[in-house]
């Protein structure tokens, strides 16, 4: 089960990013100009963000063998992770001599067999524990949990999912559907956001 402390491959912590880490400067990248001063710098270019993610679809499909897979998506800012990991898997499934029935759903609890939770970020896990344990209810076989990013957080309970793409400081990011009230989910990227940006947004 996820959060029970096993190893997800490749060592459990993805691609950790350091605290000391820079970043990469805006100025060598693409993106929207409506967003220029409103950035720090790019945390994750969105290129190493789809080849991370092809990569955690090839792991989970080692992992779990090939078992007709409900894929949990939570909402909002995991939807572009979720689609990224679900085209992935798709193609895995094609070329093999196995097929794979996937089913994608958005947290609408039923009875479920084998459970992918797919989420953006896990900070605290809290809420995902919270979440496990409404899924537990209904019985899988099997629960997974995937997270493009897990922030290092003194808040942190420690839970950790199975597959996590990139393990990050405790920054506020934004980019590749993460929001800050609903904008910047249109950035490919992943950025930190600047404090000219949470001030000109907030609500």
């Amino acid at each position: 089960m996820a959060g029970s402390g096993e190893e997800a491959p490749g060592g459990g912590r993805g691609v950790v990013i350091k605290d000391d880490w820079p970043g990469y400067d805006l100025n060598v990248f693409t993106y929207p100009q409506h967003y220029s001063g409103d950035l720090e710098y790019v945390l994750i270019p969105h290129g190493i963000s789809v080849d991370r993610i092809e990569r955690l679809a090839k792991d989970i499909m080692k992992d779990i063998g090939y078992c007709d897979l409900m894929v949990l998506c939570v909402l909002k800012g995991g939807y572009k992770f979720c689609a990224d990991l679900v085209e992935h898997l798709k193609n895995i499934s094609r070329n093999s001599d196995q097929f794979v029935s996937m089913k994608v759903d958005f947290i609408r609890l039923k009875s479920y067999r084998n459970v992918l939770i797919v989420e953006d970020v896990v900070g605290t896990g809290r809420t995902m524990r919270a979440l496990l344990s409404s899924i537990r209810t209904y019985r899988p076989n099997m629960i997974k949990v995937a997270s493009l990013l897990v922030k290092r957080t003194p808040r942190s309970d420690s839970f950790r999912p199975n597959y996590v793409g990139f393990e990050i400081p405790n920054l506020f990011v934004v980019g590749y559907a993460l929001d800050y009230n609903e904008y910047f989910r249109d950035l490919n990227h992943i950025c930190v956001i600047s404090e000219h940006g949470k001030e000109k947004y907030r609500v």
